[in-house]
Order: structure tokens, then C-alpha cells, then sequence
């Protein structure tokens, strides 16, 4: 079944019926009734649109890649699923790699993706975005860096400073100050990235603020796992006997590890607690009803990265912060 075949059908030109099978009806000012009628009628006939042959004639693919740390976390999940509405409303096929922050996965994936003629490749959390945007840069390809900034290639992330400076702000609230003029708060979770970075500077300036010094045994940097998070907090309570007043944990993936720790030790151990996140989970809310978290505004993320991507020039060292919000 061929293009020519559709349209004799549809009684219509084949350029009016590639027009609507690659998205671009719209700018030709095909109306959506008669886009909706071909589209159902290709599919009724058993068409498709050959993608490969359509980028080597039209040296366009209409597909834009996208890597991921991984799916199972809903912050990454859900990014995935608004790039792919706003990437499938542009009449663009996304394609999406989750490498496991694995640099040498994230390398492998992108050159797949430059092999399959990506119009674009959107770096998200990516453990080195400078290294994929020299790459793609040398094959024509812009990237864009999503979550995590990079130097090389315009930048969309969330406003982590703001976001942490606020949430250690509502914690200390919750902290006996006069009873207690040390804050015991920790922090922990993440790695040394932009993003853990900046939460910390923002817990840190929180409690300067408060009157408050952080020691460094109260930042507790352990990676984004899971086991990590429950082993260094076993650590924590071993050597130091008593319990903190509070905890910032620095992701959900973390926020499991700390959770397990606690279903381990006790739940009485979390009365108490001023207890804080940054990231959104609706179901930790339902765990421990006191907790407070930082909700990264996805679709803000996502469509402000859109129109970047519209735009005819751009600066590769643009960085644009998002504003997350509080949910307690």
C-alpha cells in the first residue's frame, strides 16, 4: 500500500495525504476533520509512513531522542510522558533511551539515535551532557539538556536553591529552637552534581539564616540509591546515638531508602520528625502524613524546552530555572 494508493482513495493529492501523515496539515490549512478522515482511512488500508526513506528524500526524519536516568521513578516518568505529548503534537516521533546514569550507555544511545537521523537529542539528568553535545554537534544535531545543565547546549532545569531554601525554611519551623539551639538537621541522598549542589547551598543557607550551623557530617552524600540511602543512615545512627531533628532528603529514589530504614528501626522513630523531600510522590504523603515536598513543575520543564527548540537561534549557555513549588 502506497501514498498514491491513500489518496486515489481519499479522492485527494498524495501531497495532501503526506502532509497529514508526517503532521504538517496544519501549516498547509487542511482542516483537522479531513486530517482525521485520511489518517483513519491509511490506517483502515494498512499504511505507514516509511521513515528512514523519508529522511534521506526529505533530509528530515520528524524524530527527536530523548535519554533518561531511568522510567521507574515518577519525576523521570513523568517527563517522559509530557515530551512525548508535547514531541507527538509537533508532529514528531520521540524515541526514548534510559541509560541507568551510566555515561558509557548514554554515549552508545546517542550514537544510535544520530544513526537514525534525530532532527534533535534532549540530554536529561544526564551524567555528561558537554561529551554528548560535542558528539552530536559533529553530525549537525542540536541537544538540549533537560534537569541537569550543561555548558555546551541550552539548559532547562528546576530552581533547586529556591526549591531547597524554601523547603529547609518549613522545616526549621517545625524544630524546637530554644529547647534546642543545634538543628540536627540532615541532609541526604544525591551525588556532587549541579543540582545536589545547589539543594545543599540552600539548606545551608536555610539554617544560617535560622542562626544555625550544618556540620559536615550532617550532609550525607550517597548516591541515588535506594540501599545506599538506608545504608548511610544505619551509618549515621550508629556513630552519632541520637536521633536527628529533622531530614531533608534529597530525591523519592533516596526517600525509599530512608523509608525502608524506618519500617526496619521503627516508625516511632519518624514522631516528631520534621521530615522534607525534594521531589513529589503522592503515596510517601499517604506513608508519613508530616512530610513536606518539593514538586518539580514537569510541564512548565518540558514546554519551556519546546519553545526553545522552536526558536530560529538560540545560546548554547542559556539556562533557564524553573520555579518548583511546596506541598505539605
Amino acid at each position: 500500500m502506497t501514498i498514491y494508493d491513500v489518496a486515489k482513495r481519499a479522492g485527494t493529492s498524495p501531497s495532501t495525504v503526506g502532509s497529514v501523515m508526517n503532521g504538517s496539515w496544519r501549516k498547509r490549512r487542511i482542516s483537522e476533520t479531513r486530517a482525521n478522515s485520511i489518517k483513519k482511512l491509511a490506517y483502515e488500508l494498512g499504511y505507514s509512513v516509511n521513515l528512514q526513506a523519508s529522511a534521506l528524500r526529505l533530509e528530515r526524519s520528524r524524530i527527536i531522542g530523548m535519554i533518561v536516568p531511568m522510567h521507574d521513578n515518577r519525576y523521570f516518568s513523568s517527563i517522559s510522558q509530557t515530551f512525548e505529548k508535547e514531541a507527538r503534537k509537533r508532529g514528531l516521533f520521540p524515541i526514548i533511551s534510559s541509560t541507568l546514569r551510566d555515561p558509557k550507555i548514554e554515549e552508545d544511545a546517542v550514537r544510535l539515535l544520530l544513526g537514525y537521523q534525530v532532527e534533535r537529542i534532549v540530554c536529561t539528568g544526564a551524567t555528561d551532557p558537554d561529551n554528548i553535545a560535542d558528539i552530536c554537534r559533529q553530525k549537525g544535531v542540536q541537544t538540549f539538556n533537560l534537569d541537569l545543565p550543561g555548558s555546551k547546549a541550552p539548559s532547562v532545569i528546576s530552581n533547586n536553591y529556591q526549591g531547597a531554601l524554601s523547603l529547609t525554611i518549613e522545616l526549621i519551623k517545625k524544630l524546637d529552637i530554644k529547647r534546642d539551639k543545634e538543628s540536627r538537621l540532615l541532609f541526604i541522598g544525591g551525588r556532587p552534581d549541579n543540582n545536589t549542589n545547589e539543594r545543599i547551598r540552600g539548606f545551608k543557607d536555610a539554617n544560617k539564616r535560622a542562626g544555625l550551623i550544618i556540620k559536615d557530617n550532617q550532609i550525607l552524600i550517597c548516591g541515588y540509591s535506594p540501599k545506599k540511602a538506608e545504608d548511610t543512615l544505619d551509618n549515621y545512627f550508629k556513630k552519632n546515638g541520637k536521633k536527628p531533628a529533622g531530614i531533608l532528603v534529597n530525591s523519592t529514589i533516596s526517600l525509599e531508602g530512608v523509608m525502608n530504614w524506618f519500617n526496619t528501626k521503627g516508625t516511632v522513630h519518624l514522631k516528631h520528625l520534621a521530615f522534607g523531600c525534594f521531589d513529589w510522590d503522592p503515596f510517601a504523603a499517604m506513608i508519613q502524613p508530616g512530610i513536606i515536598m518539593v514538586r518539580q513543575n514537569v510541564d512548565k520543564m518540558v514546554s519551556t524546552l519546546f519553545e526553545l527548540m522552536d526558536r530560529e537561534t538560540i545560546d548554547n549557555d542559556l539556562l533557564i530555572q524553573v520555579s518548583p513549588s511546596l506541598l505539605e
